[in-house]
């Protein structure tokens, strides 16, 4: 009788070994599947921020774009009508300049500002600067020493 109840006791203590491994098992595999839900959300979350972000990148990108055109067309606009003030300029100039010698000077400081004038209005800054970019390349040494002047005595009119 002691063997039989040994077995039963020893049956007992399987079936309890194999329901703890089944639970266990059982947990495992839940922990698991929360781990993976839980992986599958935050990379969903990732890959929303990220499409979030790169759409704000564009429409940031897009704005300052349509800013520095903006910037651009005013700045055509102003040099046109510096270009027009100073042809202005010209006209006032020849009306009100003296006859004889003085007035040759006044007439050729007012054909200068209505060629600078026209120059400004045609051309535009991206027309100077083309032009600007233009002498610099067939001049580089000469606009190196320029810029080297130009610097020297902006430096020495900050500093007094």
């Amino acid at each position: 009788m002691a063997n039989t109840t040994t077995q039963k006791g020893q049956d007992a203590a399987a079936r309890t070994a194999e329901q703890a491994k089944g639970a266990v098992s059982s947990g495992a595999e839940k922990a698991k599947d929360v781990a993976h839900g839980a992986i599958d959300k935050t990379r969903d979350a990732a890959q929303a921020g990220m499409e979030k972000a790169r759409d704000l990148a564009g429409t940031g990108y897009e704005k300052a774009k349509d800013a520095a055109s903006a910037a651009g067309h005013m700045a055509e606009n102003a040099s046109s009508s510096v270009g027009s003030g100073m042809e202005s300029l010209a006209g006032t100039i020849r009306e009100h300049a003296p006859s004889g010698m003085l007035g040759g000077a006044a007439s050729t400081v007012a054909d200068s500002l209505e060629r600078g004038g026209r120059y400004i209005r045609e051309e535009g800054l991206s027309g100077i600067a083309d032009d600007l970019t233009g002498t610099i390349r067939r001049n580089p040494i000469p606009s190196v020493l320029v810029a080297v002047a130009l610097g020297f005595l902006l430096a020495r009119a900050t500093r007094s």
